[in-house]
């Protein structure tokens, strides 16, 4: 006699939709987007009131770390890109982590923030955390292959594209 699971049954709790593993596969993304979503608003949030951060120079400075990894990091050129205006380089990383935080938390533009976001990790992997041996310990090439799902998927429950999509269908076309 042989033993097995029967995968001709599904267990339905009431959703007319499909089973559980339907359920579970479309808010998969759930707790990434989320996760993503609040770690890259605190690391904005923490960047602009960080006193340090936002100088050319000085303990805790973007201009320090950026002199720190330019010899190791995959490409010089983008740390020296960022000496050229350091403070304005670590204001626009602080911006744009907000902006992706923000974006893919609430759904608005949600591939686009994702998109954002992989960018800025990608960025962040060549230069500073470049020279992590071995590679897993950069948290930053994590972050590049996290924000990967959300790109191509979006932000599709939950979100303001969703609500915005919804709204489009159920209001009268009009041609002219």
């Amino acid at each position: 006699m042989t033993h097995g699971v029967r995968m001709d049954t599904h267990t339905s709790y009431g959703d007319r939709r499909g089973d559980w593993r339907d359920t579970a596969a479309r808010y998969a993304l759930l707790p990434l987007r989320v996760f993503l979503g609040v770690t890259f608003i605190y690391a904005g949030l923490d960047k602009l009131t960080d006193g340090a951060f936002l100088k050319a120079s000085g303990a805790g400075s973007i201009g320090d770390t950026m002199r720190a990894v330019r010899d190791s990091s995959a490409v010089p050129a983008l740390v020296d890109l960022s000496l050229k205006a350091p403070v304005g380089f670590g204001a626009a990383m602080a911006l744009g982590e907000l902006a992706v935080g923000i974006g893919v938390l609430i759904g608005l533009l949600g591939r686009l923030a994702a998109l954002g976001g992989a960018l800025i990790s990608l960025s962040l992997w060549l230069t500073v955390s470049w020279s992590s041996t071995p590679y897993y310990y950069g948290n930053d090439l994590a972050y590049l292959m996290a924000w990967l799902p959300l790109v191509l998927a979006g932000t599709p429950l939950f979100s303001v594209d969703a609500a915005l999509r919804a709204r489009r269908r159920q209001s009268p076309r009009t041609y002219h």
